[in-house]
């Protein structure tokens, strides 16, 4: 490749005078310089200088397989040859596409059987929100427009992603939403149980908000529920075992459509191929991207449930939505074959059966008893650790998220490839994680918890 011409200085240079980066302090990263990751084989990347890193994060919640698969490679190279791209408007399409809907329809909760491509999370929710709100005019009811989300979800970075997310700081940059989407509060018992109150309780009190929306609008009023299963880039929040069965009988009394964000969690992340049928949640949209090529290539697929589809279908009419890439030849034969790979190799039933267990067992018995962790959580291959300066009292340090930033900065120094969100530590690594990675991932954060601990003392 061209960039081993260049000496790291180089490439921070370049970087600074020509990438504006996602989610980014441009005036700190260019004080900084960019950590250059120049490749990567299996759980590991390694970076321009050399330095070996165990990737906790599998990208971006994303390479589910490793690195390094040549058979994507492969499977890329063969479609471009064949064909590189056509479209899927004017009546036409191409086989990939046609391949894997039918295979995310054979994988998918058996209600879910068709599928709308694009080419990131972002746009699928774009196009969930849009065909949501499309579905209740063709019922005939355009006023049941409202969805209903929750505070610190994300679901992407888009205006209307943005919308429907619920951080702060992403809306007040927007400078204005889109309309009729409100937020209630998140199932996050670490920190919003009430003192006494059981997991069973606060499930379902965290469930009644959304049904306070509802009847706060009129049902008549509110055209879904949007949620991720376990909440992703807010902290990795699982909820109590009683929310999401109670979430669903709500949607379901009121005639609210429930849209799921897999983003994250589909594609085995959490011991099932989506994290609907670990949970129990039958939804009218699954919201899917990431680790459907194992980032690969970029490609996004809108689940849709049988209800909807059905109403499409009788009542007509064009859709008035779609992307240039919507259902890419090159990034389908991608997902195809990342499927068939996670399917050879048992991935899904590793994570259920052996990882996903071990990882729970280890998390708690080597990390949570640490001074600096008030609390360690996961589902499948997917974990939080709370960083507080008081286990019993659950106090934070101040300024919020600065503790988490430090013991983010010693992992990745020794080798651990870990992400702060406020004051939680979060993984996703992929899936092809064994219990000696696992044991090497949990051996590299407590060393980081350590020395920032030291250093949190020193200051």
């Amino acid at each position: 490749m061209t960039y081993q011409n260049y000496s790291l200085k180089q490439l921070q240079q370049i970087d600074a005078a020509h990438h504006l980066h996602p989610f980014t302090d441009h005036k700190e990263l260019r004080e900084a310089g960019s950590r250059i990751i120049s490749h990567a084989n299996g759980p590991f990347i390694y970076d321009s200088e050399g330095a070996e890193i165990l990737d906790g994060m599998a990208g971006l919640w994303c390479v589910n397989i490793g690195y390094g698969r040549d058979e994507l490679a492969e499977a890329a190279y063969a479609q471009m040859k064949e064909l590189p791209y056509y479209n899927s408007f004017f009546k036409c399409s191409t086989p990939t596409p046609v391949l894997l809907s039918k295979k995310l329809a054979e994988i998918a909760p058996k209600h879910v059987n068709q599928v709308f491509y694009g080419s990131s999370g972002s746009e699928a929710n774009d196009t969930a929100l849009r065909l949501v709100r499309h579905y209740w005019v063709l019922e005939g009811k355009p006023e049941k427009n409202r969805i209903i989300s929750r505070k610190m979800a994300y679901h992407g970075s888009t205006v209307a992603g943005t919308s429907l997310g619920g951080m702060d700081a992403m809306h007040k940059q927007l400078g204005g939403a889109v309309p009729n989407i409100v937020h209630v509060m998140m199932p996050y018992a670490y920190e919003l149980a009430l003192p006494g109150e059981s997991d069973h309780d606060f499930g379902l009190r965290a469930a009644k908000a959304v049904e306070d929306a509802i009847l706060e609008a009129g049902a008549d009023k509110v055209a879904a529920f949007i949620g991720e299963p376990v909440m992703g880039a807010g902290g990795v929040k699982i909820p109590p075992a009683s929310y999401w069965p109670e979430v669903q009988r709500i949607c379901r009394k009121y005639d609210v459509l429930l849209m799921l964000d897999e983003v994250i969690t589909g594609y085995g992340r959490t011991g099932e191929w989506f994290a609907a049928q670990t949970l129990g949640i039958e939804p009218d949209t699954i919201t899917t991207a990431k680790a459907l090529t194992s980032g690969y290539q970029p490609l996004s697929a809108l689940l849709v449930g049988d209800r909807i589809t059905s109403t499409l279908v009788e009542k007509g009419g064009e859709f008035n939505h779609g992307y240039t890439y919507s259902g890419h030849p090159v990034a389908c034969a991608v997902a195809l074959k990342n499927l068939e790979i996670i399917e050879k190799e048992g991935l899904v039933e590793r994570v259920r059966n052996d990882t996903g267990p071990y990882f729970a067992k280890a998390l708690q018995e080597r990390i949570a008893g640490h001074d600096l962790v008030g609390e360690v959580r996961s589902i499948g291959l997917m974990g939080a650790i709370e960083i507080v300066k008081d286990k019993a009292t659950k106090e934070r340090f101040l300024p919020s998220g600065s503790a988490a930033v430090i013991v983010r900065d010693h992992a990745i120094a020794n080798g651990m490839m870990l992400r702060a969100t406020g004051d939680t530590m979060i993984l996703s690594p992929p899936l092809i994680w064994t219990r000696d990675t696992i044991d090497m991932a949990c051996e590299r954060i407590a060393k980081a918890l350590d020395l920032a601990k030291a250093d949190l003392r020193k200051r």
